[in-house]
């Protein structure tokens, strides 16, 4: 007992001994995105001064900085200088904080505009709406997000979440499948753990959010260099690695699982090496008697640098991921979202990108950025239905067979180049070449054809494909005056499947109005192909298996946005946006129905009787988006986002009609309290909660006389999306704390999420259960507890 608290004494003294961290990164121009060196750092609200200057390759640190939140000022003759508040220095890790600087406008040698660094604001200055800035911090900081990139942008405005299963994204009342993904300027499949073909969402993230760097997410009239997206855009980047010095971390939580990451230098150049592996801790304990179905999930990231040399810069970057479930009817429970007691449903998928990157610098203004990928995704299903079930007659056949899988071949370069303090332009090209094989086999809603006594196994797919997709753009920056900036672009896309090709003019004008207001106009046209679900399925024609829909062509999109953006104080904001969007060439059926492939996403599959469709569907979404925000100062931040939107489509039947995704309105409150503790104030106490409201999703309801009929679910789509669930609410609460301790470097973190605090029955769907002969509902995730651990070295 005695040499237990004699080692706690010595736990306790190293945590309260003098405590410092590290701040250090990289200064680059806004413009060329070239490093600068010379610029001056400065570390503010401390009795004694410190400070240091960059390094030829724009690389500066700051030592000894006090544990917690701190302040620097970066200056730079020429530039606007910047100061950059609640940087958190911890024991366990350094603080690293990249800045980009942009040049005074015109001839101002003697003048310095001095400005906040906005977390607000994109990396990408090309965004003149639309557009927010992610990084590490807010994933892991917001109650109930899982440390899930998808959780995390449903707190945005004019984003929602359908369910708590699933992370798909609804940006706008655009389907999920509308989203585009990108990992270092390369478009990536899906990114989730346990995916199905053409959807965007999983039930976990394969994106270990403690890899990426600050991202940018759009949710409109997004640039000119993306493409093949109608609705957002995640363009994502991981950071690279500690160049001084190594570092480790370790973690568990319920939902990301047990987590090991390691980072440090490599070789002579300024490399680096940055790697994450995951693991799911149910999978690892075996259920542990918590779920009857084990989700088994694992991934590893990591980004490799090897630094400058006179061929320029490469890097290495990758996320490999595996998941699989099996549903045996026998053991799930009543209220299980995926599975029934008559069948055994066993779900597999993969996912993985790998690519190399090079970039090399072409004089003091211009850089060429090239990176080669390839990525792969699969997905399967398989389920057993047992007929007669429990009777003496009792026996199993297969019900649904599945197997998808896409390999992607992408290579993308541009050239980037700052003319002088007013103009910038990039142009670049991205090529991606698809193959494809996809399998489906399934007997829903099929008629005995062959007398067995069971729905005939029909063949909805089996394909095995190959198209590529060129996308070139060209996209300018001009500063008109020093407060009225013009993006403007041009995005092109090609498809071989149909040899199809598009132009799509994009433009964005940013007006700031003294130092407190910012109006902003953005205009974009985009395009995108039918899902390939929906492309490759077979109709049958003269007795012959035929793909009556593979030549469908894009769908379009016309993005109009107006922003409005003040500066309540310096710790305060508001932001407004309007904006609407056209739609047209949707895939319709070609007689009168309510079908629309812009409906689709809606569900965890596609629809598989779609056939000989038509590209004469339309639909708009219109809206308003407001945002408060209340920058992190006095120890709390707070975060109010509501949006109030419709989002409507028209069929071959002509008739207007809520989209799946029209709630209505999505509103969300987030805030949170640190409280400094221990005698030298470097450790912290923090609570963070999260408050939804939406309204509910639209859905169309079930004949349960027809349905009774046939055995399976029939919906009166006469009727489609005519009725709407009851409004959403939920409400998280996350408290945890933080230890710091420099004798060693180390840093311990705990904290308890508790998701759904009030048990809300919130619905996730109303269907036809066959076992019951009656429409069930059946409802989300209840009150759940979230803990994790963190321990940093």
């Amino acid at each position: 007992m005695k040499a237990f608290f004699f080692i706690a004494f010595l736990f306790m003294f190293t945590i309260l001994s003098a405590q410092t961290g590290i701040i250090k990164g990289q200064i680059i121009d806004e413009q060329s995105e070239i490093s600068l060196m010379g610029v001056s750092i400065e570390l503010l609200d401390q009795d004694i001064a410190t400070g240091t200057i960059t390094s030829d390759d724009g690389y500066y640190q700051l030592d000894n900085v006090p544990i917690g939140r701190q302040t620097i000022r970066i200056s730079y003759l020429g530039f606007e200088t910047i100061t950059i508040p609640n940087i958190i220095v911890s024991s366990g890790k350094d603080a690293v904080v990249n800045v980009q600087l942009k040049e005074s406008f015109g001839d101002l040698d003697e003048v310095i505009i001095t400005s906040e660094r906005r977390k607000d604001k994109p990396i990408n200055p090309l965004a003149s709406v639309s557009a927010i800035q992610f990084g590490m911090d807010e994933v892991q900081r917001f109650a109930g997000g899982r440390s899930d990139i998808g959780r995390l942008a449903s707190n945005f405005a004019g984003v929602s979440t359908p369910d708590d299963s699933r992370n798909d994204i609804v940006v706008r009342g655009n389907s999920p499948t509308g989203l585009l993904y990108r990992l270092e300027g390369i478009p990536i499949p899906n990114p989730n753990h346990f995916t199905s073909a053409g959807t965007a969402g999983g039930a976990v993230s394969s994106v270990n959010p403690n890899l990426l760097k600050n991202s940018d997410f759009f949710t409109s009239a997004f640039p000119s260099e993306y493409g093949n997206a109608i609705g957002g855009v995640f363009d994502l980047g991981f950071r690279s690695g500690n160049k001084d010095d190594y570092e480790f971390s370790t973690q568990v939580g319920a939902f990301t699982g047990v987590e090991a990451l390691a980072e440090g230098p490599l070789g002579k150049n300024n490399g680096s090496f940055l790697i994450g592996a995951r693991y799911s801790l149910i999978g690892l304990i075996g259920g542990a008697g918590i779920t009857s179905a084990t989700p088994n999930y694992s991934d590893i990231s990591f980004n490799v640098d090897l630094g400058d040399s006179d061929l320029g810069r490469f890097s290495f970057f990758g996320i490999f991921g595996t998941s699989d479930i099996e549903f045996l009817g026998d053991e799930i429970e009543e209220d299980d979202l995926f599975a029934a007691e008559d069948e055994d449903m066993f779900v597999s998928s993969d996912f993985g990108v790998f690519g190399v990157k090079h970039r090399i610098n072409l004089g003091t203004s211009n850089y060429l950025q090239s990176t080669i990928a390839t990525t792969f995704s699969n997905d399967g299903i398989q389920s057993d239905r047992y007929i007669n079930l429990n009777e003496p007659d009792e026996r199993v056949i297969l019900y649904t067979d599945a197997d998808n899988s896409e390999n992607r071949y992408t290579f993308s370069t541009f050239f980037n180049s700052k003319l002088n303090s007013k103009a910038s332009i990039r142009t670049g090209i991205l090529i991606e070449n698809f193959n494809i094989a996809s399998r489906l086999r399934a007997r829903e809603e099929q008629p005995d054809n062959d007398g067995d006594g069971d729905p005939d196994l029909f063949t909805y797919r089996d394909i095995d494909e190959s198209l590529s997709i060129l996308q070139p753009y060209i996209q300018t920056q001009y500063r008109l005056t020093e407060k009225l900036t013009l993006n403007a672009g041009v995005h092109g896309q090609y498809s071989s499947l149909n040899e199809q090709f598009v132009i799509e003019p994009r433009a964005g004008l940013k007006y700031q109005a003294g130092n407190k207001h910012t109006f902003s106009l953005g205009y974009g046209i985009h395009h995108q192909p039918i899902s390939l679900p929906i492309l490759f399925l077979n109709e049958k024609v003269n007795g012959e298996l035929v793909q009556t829909n593979r030549n469908l062509n894009f769908v379009r999109s016309d993005h109009y946005v107006f922003g409005y953006d003040i500066r309540l104080s310096s710790k305060w904001r508001a932001k407004a946006e309007i904006y609407y969007q056209d739609i047209s060439n949707a895939a319709v059926e070609a007689f009168p129905s309510s079908y629309s492939s812009l409906t689709e996403g809606a569900g965890f599959s596609f629809d598989n009787d779609r056939v000989s469709l038509m590209n004469n569907g339309t639909g708009f979404n219109q809206g308003v988006e407001l945002t408060l925000e209340k920058f992190f100062s006095e120890g709390y931040y707070g975060l109010l986002t509501a949006s109030f939107f419709e989002s409507k489509y028209e069929g071959s039947d002509g008739i207007e009609r809520n989209t799946p995704f029209n709630n209505g309105y999505v509103t969300n409150f987030l805030t949170g309290r640190e409280f400094k503790t221990g005698k030298k104030q470097q450790n912290v106490l923090f609570i963070d909660t999260r408050l939804s409201i939406a309204g509910g999703r639209y859905y169309t309801p079930v004949d349960l006389q027809a349905s009774q009929g046939a055995g399976y679910e029939v919906l009166q789509e006469d009727l489609a999306y005519s009725r709407q669930y009851d409004d959403y609410f939920r409400w998280d609460v996350k408290v945890g704390f933080k230890l710091n301790n420099v004798a060693k470097k180390q840093s311990h973190q705990f904290y308890v999420d508790f998701q759904n605090v009030t048990d809300n029955d919130n619905i996730f769907e109303s269907q036809y259960n066959r076992l019951t002969n009656q429409v069930n509902e059946v409802y989300q995730n209840g009150f759940f507890p979230d803990v994790g651990y963190r321990f940093q070295f």
